[in-house]
């Protein structure tokens, strides 16, 4: 079984802005999704909150989700996490995140997000296809891979037999060495996610999954996470007749292209120029700095999610 890598200890997960963009496009769209007579503030959110709960943070003030349950798999940080618990509606699990899948409550809707650091591995797709089994009819499930090469060969060929052997009966044998090409990595990842989910859901009756989310993103390696929600075509009506299907990042259909999220480099004082003709028209670029046309085109898809960082001096 590959184990969780240790990834907050090299990266501090509150400066991540394109992990952020994120987070707040996912609470945006839970946000509309909650004008919809989704009950989202009544989920329980079951993540990965290491010792920095940033998710858990965001997701009980800006959507009021009391009922929390973050998952760590290593003992070694037990006390560390026990001691940066946010608030008391948090509770902690230290164990593997699929033995914890299958004892989520029948009786609530749930928002599980499956955030990993690494490439798609055989125990992930399980971990996927227990939410399948286990989720409840209305929960969400979001699921974050790393979409770099998961070798160290510069090899496609060795790219395509690394996912043949951690995907196993998921792996389409009818691939060809080009289609693991890098650029093609996330696509490939987002096809084994769906397949071993669909797998957990074998045997039960009138569900399915619904495409919301497909996002490529990089602050340093690139990841994606793709999810949707398990549901019946009346949830997949009531969100094709909901704001969710105007927003920019919305993916119903996980054969599009992605949601890329790109945070451009910019001055405050640039950004704060900026926003004052957001969203601008498809041609304009600022008259008073140098500014490439596809930097302003990728700020304004981001620009209401975007996060500010200061220091402070005390």
């Amino acid at each position: 079984m590959n184990r969780p890598t240790e990834s907050y200890l090299k990266v501090h997960y509150e400066l991540r802005p394109a992990k952020q963009v994120e987070r707040r496009m996912l609470v945006d769209a839970l946000q509309i999704l909650s004008l919809s007579d989704f009950q989202i503030r009544d989920y329980q959110y079951t993540g990965m909150g290491s010792i920095y709960f940033i998710d858990f943070i965001l997701f009980h003030r800006a959507l009021g989700v009391s009922k929390m349950l973050s998952v760590e798999y290593s003992t070694n940080v037990a006390k560390r996490v026990e001691f940066n618990r946010p608030f008391k509606c948090v509770n902690l699990q230290i164990a593997p995140i699929g033995d914890v899948i299958p004892t989520l409550s029948g009786s609530l809707k749930h928002i599980l997000w499956l955030d990993y650091d690494a490439p798609l591995s055989a125990t992930h797709l399980q971990d996927v296809s227990l939410a399948g089994t286990y989720l409840t009819t209305g929960s969400i499930l979001l699921v974050t891979v790393d979409a770099e090469p998961p070798t160290e060969s510069d090899e496609p060929a060795d790219w395509r037999n690394y996912f043949s052997e951690q995907a196993g009966e998921y792996f389409d044998a009818k691939l060809k060495n080009g289609d693991f090409a890098q650029s093609k990595l996330p696509a490939r990842s987002v096809e084994l996610i769906e397949r071993a989910l669909q797998g957990g859901m074998v045997g039960r009756t009138n569900i399915d999954f619904i495409p919301l989310f497909n996002f490529v993103y990089q602050d340093g390696h690139k990841m994606l996470t793709m999810g949707g929600m398990i549901g019946t075509q009346e949830d997949r009506d009531r969100i094709a007749k909901s704001a969710l299907s105007r927003c920019t990042y919305y993916r119903d259909d996980l054969k599009l292209e992605p949601c890329v999220i790109t945070v451009p480099r910019l001055t405050r004082k640039e950004r704060q120029y900026l926003d004052q003709f957001m969203p601008c028209e498809d041609r304009w670029i600022p008259d008073d700095f140098e500014l490439k046309h596809d930097d302003v085109l990728a700020y304004r898809d981001i620009y209401r999610y975007c996060p500010a960082y200061a220091e402070l001096f005390f």
